[in-house]
């Protein structure tokens, strides 16, 4: 499977989306903000990067511009719960940037492996990690996977 490399703030958004992936196989790299992102991103041998937009240290929006400068084929997802403004204003600047594709939170597992298989170019399995909502921002708004009944 690919290499993720994903950029969250929001440490619950973060987990979330980590197990959602690690579940049908990929290898997630986790950073906390875009200056960490850009750091990992710069070590190589990522395959697809899913990036916040609204993030301390460095926003999305620089995030997307160095790593297009640096690997214009490499596919992006940008995803944001809109911050200040409405998330659909960010999530169509990320897409004049170069994002592939874009997410606004909430949204379901479906819907991120979709985007994922898509632009990795694999099929999108029948069965999917147990529906999610991933909210928006703030700590504690997202729920979290319940165990399956034996």
């Amino acid at each position: 499977m690919a290499r993720i490399l994903l950029i969250e703030d929001d440490e619950s958004v973060r987990t979330l989306l980590f197990l959602a992936l690690v579940h049908v196989g990929h290898t997630v790299v986790e950073a906390r903000n875009g200056r960490e992102g850009l750091e990992l991103f710069r070590q190589g041998g990522v395959d697809l990067v899913i990036t916040d937009i609204v993030m301390p240290e460095k926003e999305g929006f620089e995030v997307l511009m160095k790593i297009r400068k640096k690997n214009p084929a490499l596919k992006i997802i940008a995803i944001s719960g809109g911050g200040l403004h409405n998330a659909a204003h960010y999530l169509q600047t990320a897409k004049l940037l170069g994002a592939a594709k874009v997410l606004a939170k909430p949204f379901s597992n479906e819907t991120l492996m979709a985007a994922v298989n898509e632009l990795l170019g694999l099929p999108t399995p029948d069965i999917l990690p147990r529906p999610v909502r991933v909210a928006q921002g703030s700590e504690g708004q997202a729920e979290r996977p319940t165990p399956k009944a034996p």
